[in-house]
């Protein structure tokens, strides 16, 4: 069955070729027809320009450049709305994922499963990388309702029909995995192979995906919510106690408890209880905000190869690269 490979490109310059190649000898076999979307997300090296040639010299390979960096899942969320086969690919520009393992992928694909993803067999990342995956993964298990999210990777394969459950998806925050569950529940995973880096250093930081967990706990689940909602609940019934232990006190033995300490310390509890549950509610009205703001989710500055894309599903400005 044909296959659209979708590539989100973040300064990337010197594996691009490297990945076209592997990915031609490794589609040329399987497959009559196949595509590879790149798309530019606001590299600050010489990524465009690759681009642009390898799409000059292959007809098959096409490149989408966005106006500046909307962040991995808005430049996957592009290329999958101008994917053109019943198949599509995502992975990342860095080799980890070897092209190789994209007939294992497919050979999942089965009648049953709509999603399949490839779940590194030893992840090439630092302790910190670790933990701050681990604690995407379990906001993204949260979000997308299913245990199969914390197998999750960039590396997945699914049927294309699957975008029509986010076609009118405009958000600014986007999770791939979690509009992929708005279509479908039957996910699965496979073990695949997990490579060096080809060249240069990762681009995600501690730092970006704590914050993609923030974006995804926030933007896609009522989870912190809830949980403001038990904290409050909790720390009310604390604070009933211990106002009938003190009454109680006072009736057994005339007296009330003594200690400022004990007092400042209920008081703080409830104030920090307080303060969470309002910042909690603050960050859901600030993604009411945004989306309020109709903002879009990337905006397209210009096209290399034959690729045409659907003016409804992209916004674009008028510049040529």
């Amino acid at each position: 069955m044909p296959v659209s490979v979708v590539v989100p490109v973040y300064n990337s310059e010197q594996s691009l070729e490297e990945l076209a190649r592997r990915l031609s000898q490794v589609l040329a076999a399987r497959e009559r027809e196949y595509e590879l979307i790149l798309v530019n997300d606001g590299s600050r090296d010489r990524s465009w320009d690759v681009i642009c040639n390898l799409a000059s010299c292959h007809r098959w390979i096409s490149g989408i450049n966005l106006t500046r960096n909307f962040g991995q899942h808005n430049a996957l969320l592009c290329g999958i709305r101008v994917a053109r086969f019943p198949i599509i690919v995502t992975m990342d520009d860095d080799l980890q994922n070897p092209p190789e393992e994209i007939p294992h992928l497919l050979d999942n694909l089965t009648e049953s499963c709509d999603v399949v993803y490839g779940t590194p067999d030893r992840e090439e990342h630092g302790l910190w990388r670790d933990i701050a995956s681990r604690v995407t993964k379990l906001a993204l298990e949260s979000a997308m309702g299913a245990e199969t999210a914390r197998k999750v990777s960039a590396f997945r394969a699914f049927r294309t029909a699957l975008r029509e459950a986010f076609e009118s998806y405009r958000g600014p925050f986007v999770s791939i995995d979690v509009l992929l569950s708005w279509a479908t529940t039957r996910f699965t995973a496979v073990r695949v192979r997990h490579e060096p880096r080809h060249a240069g250093v990762s681009n995600y930081t501690f730092r970006k995906l704590i914050r993609h967990a923030m974006n995804m706990m926030t933007g896609f689940s009522a989870v912190p919510l809830q949980l403001a909602s038990l904290i409050g609940f909790t720390f009310t019934v604390f604070g009933v106690a211990v106002l009938a232990f003190v009454i109680g006190r006072y009736l057994l033995h005339g007296g009330s408890v003594p200690g400022f300490p004990f007092l400042a310390s209920v008081i703080a509890i409830f104030s920090g209880a307080q303060l969470f549950a309002l910042g909690i509610m603050g960050e859901y009205l600030a993604r009411m905000h945004f989306r309020m703001m109709d903002r879009p989710a990337y905006a397209v500055r210009g096209f290399a190869g034959t690729q045409s894309v659907n003016s409804s599903s992209t916004t674009s400005i008028q510049a040529h690269a």
